[in-house]
Formats: C-alpha cells, structure tokens, sequence
C-alpha cells in the first residue's frame, strides 16, 4: 500500500488527515517541522507528501523545491492562504496541487488517491524507446530525460509529459482543457490554471528567450502549438 507523508505542524489536523487516510488502508508518517519533514521526504521511501505551507523552520515552498530536485513523487500542497499568487508559486515549483484550508478530510482523500493513481500509470506505462528531436532539443521518453544543445534540463514527471505530449503532436494547436483532461486525467481535482504554469516552466528551461518562444508558442483563444 502507498505510504503518505504528511507535514503539518498543526498536530490535530495531521492526525485527522491520518485517520481519514489510514481508513482507506495508506501507510501514514507524520512529521511536525519543516527540516523533520523534508529530511523523511529525501531519505524514506514516500510515495505522496502532504505539504502545509506554513511550517517552523523551513517553509513549504523551500521543502517543495528541494524535494522536486531529486524526486518527482506527487506533492500536495496545503495552505491556509487563497491568494492566487501563493498558488501559483507552489505549482510553479513542482507541486501537483494547492489545497485551500479549510477543507474536508473526505476531498484530500480524493485528491490523494486521484494523484496517486495518475502517477502510477504514468510511471507504469510502457514506453516507446523513439527518441524525439527537434532542432537542438531531444526527448528521451524511456530514460524520462531531455536535452537542449546537448546539455540534460532536468523536468519533473508532469512537464515532463507535457512537453512530450505537445511534441509528440507538433504544428498542432492544443487546448488547456485538452492538455487538462489528458495529462491530469478526469478525476484531477486540481486547477486548469496549472496548465499555463507547467507551460511558463517548460519555456523557462528549454527556450533561449522564453519570452519569445522558438518551441511552445501560445496561440491565444486556443490553446498551445509546439512548432515542429
């Protein structure tokens, strides 16, 4: 079964999230600072990190960022806070979802399982061994790496796939709702805003001018084309 890790320094609310959570039969750890959690979330097996933004001594938004350098494992992003900004920060770090408190234990369940299972059938999907190149960028979708001029950018699992996706369909426009629907799949309850998120990444890590992109262009009204 799938262990969670949950960092949160409210002691009550990460135990209702691990009662909530072991009842669907998950593993569950808790650890109540910000340097206890992201030092369990680098060395133990985890599978999903539940991740308050406000802890003692390291914040949210620094343990996504160093757990997003070594692993790509879903990461769940919780917060009191419901500014836009604060969403987008977190997302643009490598969290797969913002969870506004308060809550309901039932929807972090949901969200838990729906990430969960989109993980594990992107990581258990068979692969083509095709590389994909385009001028000075290149894809490998076994290993999961990429490379521009030559040089390897490390992606996380989700811009990893939708930079695949787009360029696995080149000289087409394609929609967010699109990109949405396929990539975070129909049970997502995440927000449709990630998409222009994980995009505005993307082009900061394969495009010389990311203002001025020679890959992903954005055509507005419709969508994304990934110029082939």
């Amino acid at each position: 079964m799938s262990k969670i890790l949950i960092i949160e320094d409210e002691t009550s609310i990460a135990e209702l999230e691990r009662d909530y959570l072991e009842i669907e039969k998950f593993t569950v750890d808790i650890a109540l600072t910000g340097d206890q959690g992201l030092q369990k979330a680098l060395t133990e097996e985890v599978d999903l990190v539940i991740l308050d933004l406000m802890l003692p001594y390291i914040d949210g938004f620094e343990i996504c960022r160093k757990i997003r350098m070594v692993k790509d494992i879903p990461i769940l992003m919780v917060s009191a806070k419901k500014e836009d900004i604060d969403k987008i920060r977190g997302l643009g770090l490598g969290a797969d979802d913002y969870i506004v408190k308060p809550f309901s234990p039932s929807e972090l369940v949901a969200r838990v399982k729906a990430h969960l299972s989109r993980y594990n059938r992107l990581i258990g999907r068979e692969k083509s061994n095709d590389e994909i190149q385009i001028r000075g960028l290149r894809i490998d979708p076994v290993s999961r790496r990429v490379f521009v001029n030559n040089k390897e950018v490390i992606f996380t699992i989700k811009e990893f796939d939708v930079l695949t996706y787009l360029a696995l369909h080149p000289n087409h426009v394609i929609s967010r709702d699109q990109l949405f629907e396929r990539l975070w799949g129909g049970e997502s309850l995440g927000e449709i805003s990630t998409v222009t998120v994980h995009i505005r990444k993307i082009r900061e890590k394969i495009e010389a001018d990311p203002s001025n992109p020679q890959y992903i262009e954005t055509i507005w009204g419709a969508g994304y084309r990934f110029k082939g």
